[in-house]
C-alpha cells in the first residue's frame, strides 16, 4: 500500500504542477491577451485621436473657405439693399413738385440756419478779439504812463541833485576864488 499512496503522491504532485503550469499558462494568455486588448485600444484612440485632430482641422479649414467666399457676397448683398431702398426713399419722396419744393424749402431753412449761426460764431470772435485787443491797448497805455511819470519825477529828482551840486561848486569855487586873490598880492 505504501506503494499506491506513493502513487497517489505522486499523481497529486503532477496534477497540482499541470494545474499551476495551466493556471500559469492561463494568466499568461490572459496577461498578453489583455496586453493586446490594451495595445488595440491604444492605437485605436490614437488613430481615432488623429483622425479627431484631423476632422477638426479639416472643419477649420472649409470654415474659412466659406467665410471667405460668404463676406463678400453678403456684404454686395446689403450694399445692394441699400442703395434699392435709398432710390426708393428719393423717388417716393420726389414724387410730386410739391414735395420736391418741400423738400427744397426744408434745404433753404437748413442752410440759412447754418448761415446765421456761422454769423453769430464770428461777431462772438470779432467781438472777444475786439475786446482782449483794448484790454492790452489800455494795459500798455497805463504801463507808458507810469513809466512816463516815474522818468519825470527821477529827472526832477536829477535836477535837483544837480543845482545843489552846482550851487555847492559854486560856492566853492567862488570861495576858493575869493582865497586865492586874498593871498596874491594887489598890484
Amino acid at each position: 500500500m505504501a506503494d499506491s499512496k506513493e502513487i497517489s503522491g505522486q499523481k497529486a504532485a503532477a496534477t497540482r504542477k499541470r494545474n499551476t503550469t495551466r493556471k500559469s499558462a492561463t494568466t499568461t494568455k490572459t496577461t498578453a491577451s489583455r496586453t493586446a486588448t490594451s495595445a488595440k485600444a491604444t492605437a485605436q484612440d490614437a488613430t481615432s485621436a488623429t483622425t479627431a485632430e484631423t476632422q477638426v482641422r479639416l472643419t477649420q479649414a472649409q470654415q474659412m473657405a466659406e467665410r471667405a467666399v460668404l463676406v463678400p457676397v453678403g456684404a454686395s448683398l446689403v450694399a445692394g439693399d441699400n442703395l434699392v431702398s435709398t432710390v426708393k426713399g428719393i423717388a417716393t419722396k420726389y414724387r410730386t413738385r410739391a414735395s420736391v419744393e418741400r423738400e427744397l424749402r426744408r434745404y433753404e431753412r437748413r442752410g440759412a440756419t447754418a448761415r446765421n449761426r456761422f454769423e453769430r460764431q464770428v461777431r462772438r470772435t470779432r467781438t472777444r478779439f475786439e475786446r482782449e485787443l483794448r484790454q492790452r491797448r489800455s494795459g500798455v497805455e497805463r504801463t507808458v504812463k507810469q513809466n512816463r511819470r516815474r522818468f519825470e519825477r527821477e529827472v526832477r529828482a536829477v535836477r535837483r541833485d544837480l543845482e545843489k551840486q552846482s550851487g555847492t561848486l559854486v560856492s566853492r569855487v567862488e570861495k576858493l576864488v575869493s582865497d586865492a586873490s586874498d593871498r596874491l598880492p594887489v598890484s
